[in-house]
């Protein structure tokens, strides 16, 4: 989850002060990075995923699932019998904002060769052997996420949703002062509490999260949720909405990324702009949160919901208020989608206004930096730091870069540009960020080489998916929708390889054409993105295949890919069901259900029990996974209540 430097949290008002001296420190580290290596070329195409994970406890007799709040002792064990052992273990772990979570990634990034893809899948199974022979009996590790629900308040929000169990704590002192998520369930590292102590500080009132609740046959209309011992929650919350109120309700979820090492500056520009334009796509297909704080939402995806959780802008900088002690209007949440592209064929589809800070701005075109990546900067910059150590205050701004990566790693967008790490053998990167967790190994394979090989395709082919940010910001909001897999349309470039290989290198002269952008775009289904449509567009998938049949593959490696790469096919034409889409059929088919919407504590631990089961294989899912490829199983479970 970014930075975690170590050291004594300052407060708000402290780190406030400070403000102004991280924000031009922190530009000039960057520009000693930029300047010392603007010109490297030809890294090697690396890659790696990140797969966060939920630790849990059933209770078979009284069916009861609690969260399990051990993920640093946990943590701390992984990481002595790994890599503090073997440098060159397969497997690393790292902290996550819940106590009750793990972050797993692969020991070393993946090459560029394909029979790579053939081994992400048995690395992720390792990772999931490795942390479940740490649990106690009754314990799993789930991919799941969002922890669904329990009656009225929610496994997320009531006395009783963690194991040990503790009460929140709303009252001053506490750093979220949330009615439902107590602090205990924050990793202890002082980054977490501090952060959502400081956006609450800095916010000048708790975090606003309001979702949509799903309107079944029995719900009532207006649902209405009423707060009268908190008159902050009570003028919050609206009406057919569930109410949250927390950091951990957004950053407690689990997602799935991918980080991708380019060969040049250049490069890594360019992807970053291509698979912008494929992250809503991307975050529909891979829905799997319908359910908050012990209801059913009228959302599949966590992202709005996340975007709420850590939205530190006061109420001038939301244009509540008119500005008076801040410096600008932000249209965003910190956590959200890009608002700029960063080579020069995104340039004309820039048309969202971007806030900028224009000291800035100005510093970095003295020092050599192009507009387009002057202004990304400019406008990362635009935020306070949350968080600031004592001992981290002064730096040597040329060897070091925490200044540098305490705005940018809080700056949670759909995709990340990284910058390599001062004195590092490590090139200029882009995350993929707006993915959801599966169930399983298999899907979660399933979507990282999924968008790794289409990494590989844009490049080999420059292709080209761009269109105005403006309508990648619409494709965002849809994706969220229930069911936008199968109802949502999304706007999509008709003509993705218009640019020829040209589009790297200065675009070209077909990219300055007089054309009108509105006619390179239209609005397209899920379904015929991925799989394509005769005389609209070729579909992904199709090209992907077309790339691997140009390809020297052995055939266990093309078996694996192909199977994968079937799983995303039949989810984007609905042959098989999102998690999300799972999800609601499960509960709706629970015999507890009264059809008004409310997730009951016997009905929530029978969800997560069948997501269990599911993941180390001990039963069959066919409408999720369909007759999928299957490696070898895994040699039980230790939460299964028939063992």
């Amino acid at each position: 989850m970014g930075l975690l430097s170590q050291g004594s949290p300052l407060s708000w008002e402290e780190t406030k002060r400070h403000a102004d001296h991280v924000r031009r420190h922190g530009i000039l580290q960057f520009l000693h990075i930029y300047h010392a290596v603007k010109d490297r070329q030809k890294d090697v195409l690396k890659w790696g995923d990140e797969v966060e994970y939920m630790l849990v406890s059933f209770d078979h007799e009284n069916k009861k699932v609690q969260l399990v709040l051990s993920g640093e002792e946990v943590l701390e064990t992984l990481q002595e019998k790994g890599e503090r052992t073997n440098p060159n273990h397969p497997t690393l772990w790292r902290p996550e904002y819940g106590s009750y979570m793990i972050e797993g990634t692969p020991g070393q990034p993946y090459g560029g060769t394909m029979s790579e893809f053939n081994t992400v899948e048995d690395n992720m199974r390792q990772r999931r052997k490795e942390a479940t022979s740490l649990l106690k009996e009754n314990q799993a590790l789930c991919t799941i996420t969002s922890f669904p629900s329990s009656s009225i308040c929610c496994r997320l929000g009531c006395p009783g949703f963690t194991l040990p169990e503790f009460k929140p704590n709303p009252v001053e002192g506490g750093a979220s002062k949330s009615l439902f998520f107590p602090d205990e369930a924050i990793n202890k590292h002082p980054r977490f509490s501090t952060l959502t102590r400081n956006i609450r500080h800095r916010r000048g009132e708790k975090v606003v999260i309001n979702v949509p609740i799903f309107k079944d046959k029995n719900t009532p209309s207006p649902f209405i949720e009423t707060f009268p011992e908190d008159e902050e929650a009570a003028k919050a919350s609206k009406p057919d909405h569930i109410y949250m109120d927390a950091m951990g309700f957004g950053m407690g979820n689990c997602c799935l990324q991918v980080t991708f090492q380019a060969c040049s500056i250049s490069e890594a520009r360019y992807l970053y702009d291509q698979l912008a334009t494929i992250c809503p796509i991307v975050m529909a297909l891979s829905a799997a949160s319908p359910f908050y704080r012990g209801y059913v939402s009228d959302i599949d995806c966590r992202w709005g919901v996340i975007s709420a959780s850590v939205d530190d802008r006061t109420r001038e900088e939301r244009g509540l208020e008119p500005l008076k002690n801040n410096n600008y209007r932000i249209s965003k949440s910190r956590y959200d989608s890009i608002d700029s592209y960063l080579s020069e064929c995104g340039e004309k589809y820039n048309d969202i206004e971007l806030t900028i800070d224009k000291e800035i701005y100005e510093q970095l075109l003295q020092e050599g930096i192009d507009h387009l990546l002057a202004q990304h900067v400019a406008h990362l910059f635009i935020r306070d730091p949350l968080t600031l150590f004592e001992e981290k205050i002064h730096l040597d701004d040329a060897n070091e870069s925490d200044h540098f990566e305490n705005i940018q790693s809080t700056n949670w967008q759909t995709m990340r540009f990284k910058p390599p790490p001062p004195n590092s053998d490590i090139g200029w990167r882009v995350e993929f960020r707006p993915m959801e967790v599966q169930l399983t190994d298999f899907e979660n394979s399933a979507y990282v080489v999924f968008v790794v090989l289409l990494t590989r395709v844009i490049l080999s082919y420059k292709l080209d998916f761009l269109i105005p940010l403006s309508k990648v910001d619409e494709n965002m909001k849809v994706a969220q929708k229930r069911d936008a897999v199968l109802q949502g349309m999304f706007y999509f470039r008709k003509d993705i390889c218009k640019g020829g290989s040209a589009v790297v290198d200065g675009c070209g002269q077909a990219r300055n054409s007089s054309e009108l952008a509105a006619e390179e775009y239209t609005l397209m289904s899920i379904d015929t993105i991925i799989n394509g449509k005769e005389g609209v567009f070729p579909g992904l998938i199709p090209v992907l295949n077309s790339y691997l049949e140009s390809m020297e593959v052995d055939v266990d490696t093309r078996c694996s890919i192909l199977n994968y790469l079937k799983l995303i096919k039949k989810r984007a034409s609905g042959e098989l069901m999102t998690v999300a889409r799972w999800m609601r059929e499960f509960i709706s088919n629970h015999p507890d259900y009264k059809q008004d919407s409310v997730i009951t504590d016997e009905m929530n631990y029978s969800l997560i029990l069948k997501c269990n089961q599911i993941a180390h294989e001990l039963c069959e899912c066919p409408e999720l996974l369909g007759p999928v490829f299957r490696k070898v199983k895994y040699s039980g479970s230790k939460t299964d209540p028939s063992n």
